[in-house]
C-alpha cells in the first residue's frame, strides 16, 4: 500500500473513531455537535477529493461515471454544510421544513443515472447525447416526484409532520431504486468492476438502513448530532472515501462488445414510462379529495410545468433518434452498394484469373513452335541467298522475333505473383536491351544512339520484369521505324525530381499528333503498363509536332543502404559497352 493510501486510511479512521470516542463519551452539547457535523463534512469532502481525480483523467463515458459519482457525493457534502451552519455557526436546529432537504433528495439521482451508463460493459451504439438527454428526464422525474409529493405540504399548505412522513416515504422509495440498480449492476459484473460494485453496495445499503434509523429517531425525539445513531452515517461516509481512494476499475476493451440494441431500448421505454407517468399523477392528485385544494392546484399546475418540459426534452429526443436513424440508414445503404461492388470486383477478378490462366497456357504452347520458326529463320540466312531473297528472310526473322515478343507479353500479363524487388540500374538495363535487339536494328539499318545519365539513381524493382518492358520498348520502336520509315533511335536516361526517367525517341517520320500504336503495339504497351503500375511507374507515348514519336518511362528512384538488399541485375557484360 502506499504512503498516501496509508494517510488517507488513517485519516478517515481517526474522524470516525474521533466521532465513536465523542458518542460514548461526551453528553449531548453544543461541542458534540460541532464535532460530529464537522467529521461529517471532513469525510464527505474527502470522498469528494477522491472520485474528482478519476473524473479528470479518465476520458468519454468513464469520465461522465465518475463526474456523476463525483457530483452526488458533492451534492451530499453540499448538505451537510447546510446543516452543520445551522446547528454550529447560527446555534439553532435545522427548520423542519427545510427548503434544503431537495438537495439531499436529489444527490442519489446522480448514483443512478452513473449506474444506467453501465460502465462496465464495453461501450456500444448508444450515443453520448441520449445518455445526457435521459439523464435530464430522470432528474426532471425524480424533482418533480419530491415537488408534488413533499413540497406541496411545504408551500401550498405547511404542514412539518406531513411534510417529514411524505420526505420520508419518497427517500427511502429513492434508496430502495437505487440499492436495486446497484444490485443489478453487481450481478452482471466482473472482474474489478463487480468487486466496486459490491462496495458502492453496501456503502449504500449501509447509509440507506442508516439515515432511515435515524429518521424513525427524530420521530421519536430520540436523536441529537453527534449521538450513536450518527455513527452508521460516518461510517458509510467512510466507506464511500475510500472506495474512490482504492477502487481499480477500467473501461472495457471494444473487442468484447457485441452488437445490440436492448439497452437503448431499455432506455428509451424508461423514458416513455416517465413521460406517461405523468398524466396518472395529475388524475392522483385530482381524485384525492381528502387534501385541501390548494394542494391539488399546486399538484397539478406542477404536474402541467413538468408535462411541458418533458415534453419539450422527449421532442429533442425524437429529433436527435431521427437524424441518427437517417444517418444509420445511409450508412446501410452505403454499406450494401460497396457489397454490390465487391461482389462485382471478385466476380470480374475471378473472370480475369481465368482468362489469365488460359492466355498463359496458350502462350507457352506457342512458345516452342516460334522458338523453332525463329531458329529455322536464323538458319536460314545464313545459308547463300540472292539478293532478292535475303530481306525476305530477314522479314520473316523479324515478325518472329515480333511474335515472340508478343507471347513475352502475354505471359507476363498472365502471371500474378508478384516477384521479389531490389535495387536495380536503370542505365543497365536499357543497355541491355539495345544490345539484345543489335541484331534486329542492324538488319533494318537503323542506328541506335545512346545517352545515358551516370548518376542515375537506381530504381526498385524486379529486373527481368523491367528488362522486359525495355525489350519490348525498344522492340516496339523498331517496328514502327521499319513499317513508317526512320534510320536512328535514340535511347537515353535521366533524372527529374525523385523520378528516373527512360526515354526512347524516333527519329522524325510521318505520324500525325494523337494517332496511336497499331493493335500488337497496344497490346504490348499494355503488358508494359501493366508492369510498371506493379513498379509505381507510368508509361506515356507522345507523337511530337517535327514527326517523331517518343516513349517515356518513369519510375520512382530509391536510395538503398548498402549491404541491405541484393541487386539483381543482368550480365556484367554490357554494363559499360557504349552505342554511339
Amino acid at each position: 500500500m502506499a504512503t498516501r493510501s496509508k494517510l488517507w486510511l488513517a485519516s478517515v479512521a481517526a474522524c470516525v473513531g474521533s466521532l465513536v470516542l465523542a458518542a460514548l463519551v461526551l453528553p449531548r452539547s453544543f461541542r458534540l455537535t460541532a464535532l460530529s457535523d464537522v467529521v461529517q463534512c471532513l469525510l464527505l469532502i474527502s470522498g469528494v477529493m477522491a472520485f474528482l481525480p478519476r473524473a479528470l483523467k479518465a476520458q468519454g463515458r468513464l469520465r461522465f461515471f465518475w463526474s456523476l459519482i463525483t457530483l452526488g457525493i458533492a451534492l451530499w457534502f453540499f448538505y451537510q454544510l447546510l446543516w452543520t451552519f445551522f446547528e454550529v455557526v447560527l446555534h439553532r436546529d435545522v427548520p423542519d421544513l427545510f427548503s434544503a432537504d431537495i438537495v439531499l433528495f436529489l444527490h442519489i439521482v446522480p448514483f443512478m443515472a452513473a449506474i444506467a451508463l453501465r460502465p462496465h460493459i464495453a461501450r456500444g451504439q448508444y450515443a453520448a447525447h441520449f445518455r445526457r438527454l435521459d439523464f435530464a428526464v430522470l432528474i426532471v422525474w425524480w424533482v418533480y416526484i419530491y415537488v408534488l409529493i413533499v413540497m406541496a405540504w411545504q408551500y401550498a399548505v405547511p404542514n412539518a409532520a406531513t411534510y417529514n412522513r411524505n420526505l420520508n416515504a419518497v427517500y427511502l422509495a429513492e434508496k430502495l431504486v437505487l440499492l436495486s440498480v446497484l444490485a443489478l449492476g453487481w450481478m452482471r459484473s466482473k472482474s474489478s468492476w463487480k468487486i466496486f460494485y459490491a462496495n458502492f453496495f453496501g456503502a449504500s445499503l449501509l447509509y440507506a438502513a442508516s439515515s432511515h434509523i435515524a429518521n424513525w429517531s427524530m420521530v421519536r425525539n430520540l436523536y441529537y448530532s453527534g449521538s450513536l445513531f450518527d455513527i452508521p452515517l460516518a461510517a458509510a461516509m467512510a466507506w464511500f472515501a475510500l472506495l474512490g481512494q482504492w477502487t481499480a476499475v477500467r473501461e472495457p476493451e471494444e473487442r468484447s462488445y457485441q452488437m445490440t440494441t436492448s439497452y437503448g431500448v431499455w432506455i428509451a421505454r424508461s423514458g416513455m414510462i416517465a413521460a406517461f407517468s405523468l398524466p396518472l399523477f395529475a388524475a392522483w392528485a385530482l381524485l384525492d379529495i381528502d387534501v385541501p385544494i390548494p394542494v391539488r392546484s399546486f399538484r397539478l399546475m406542477v404536474t402541467f410545468v413538468t408535462a411541458f418540459a418533458m415534453g419539450i426534452m422527449v421532442f429533442i429526443r425524437q429529433r436527435l433518434l431521427d437524424r441518427e436513424l437517417v444517418h444509420l440508414l445511409t450508412q446501410s445503404r452505403e454499406s450494401v452498394d460497396n457489397l454490390v461492388r465487391l461482389q462485382t470486383q471478385i466476380i470480374e477478378s475471378e473472370k480475369l484469373a481465368s482468362v489469365g490462366q488460359l492466355v498463359g497456357g496458350a502462350a507457352h504452347e506457342l512458345n516452342n513452335p516460334i522458338t523453332a520458326m525463329l531458329g529455322y529463320s536464323d538458319l536460314l540466312l545464313s545459308t547463300p541467298l540472292t539478293p532478292e531473297q535475303q530481306p525476305l528472310v530477314a522479314k520473316i526473322g523479324q515478325y518472329v522475333r515480333r511474335t515472340k515478343s508478343l507471347v513475352a507479353s502475354l505471359i507476363s500479363f498472365a502471371r500474378q505473383a508478384p516477384a521479389p524487388k531490389g535495387p536495380v540500374d536503370l542505365n543497365t538495363l536499357a543497355r541491355t536491351a539495345v544490345k539484345l535487339t543489335q541484331p534486329q536494328w542492324e538488319g533494318l539499318k537503323i542506328a541506335v544512339h545512346t545517352e545515358f545519365d551516370a548518376q542515375l539513381p537506381k530504381v526498385l524493382g524486379d529486373s527481368n520484369q523491367l528488362l522486359q518492358v525495355c525489350l519490348q520498348l525498344v522492340a516496339n520502336c523498331l517496328h514502327v521505324m521499319s513499317e513508317r520509315g526512320g534510320a536512328r533511335l535514340t535511347v537515353s536516361t535521366e533524372q527529374q525530381d525523385d523520378m528516373s526517367i527512360l526515354q526512347l525517341v524516333t527519329e522524325a517520320m510521318p505520324c500525325e499528333k494523337g494517332s496511336s500504336l497499331d493493335p500488337e503495339d497496344g497490346l504490348a504497351l499494355s503488358a508494359c503498363q501493366g508492369i510498371l503500375q506493379e513498379h509505381r511507374g507510368y508509361i506515356t507515348f507522345e507523337p511530337r509536332e517535327d514527326g517523331a514519336v517518343m516513349l517515356r518511362v518513369e519510375l520512382p528512384a530509391t536510395q538503398s543502404a548498402p549491404g541491405k538488399a541484393k541487386e539483381s541485375t543482368v550480365p556484367v557484360l554490357w554494363q559499360s559497352q557504349p552505342f554511339a
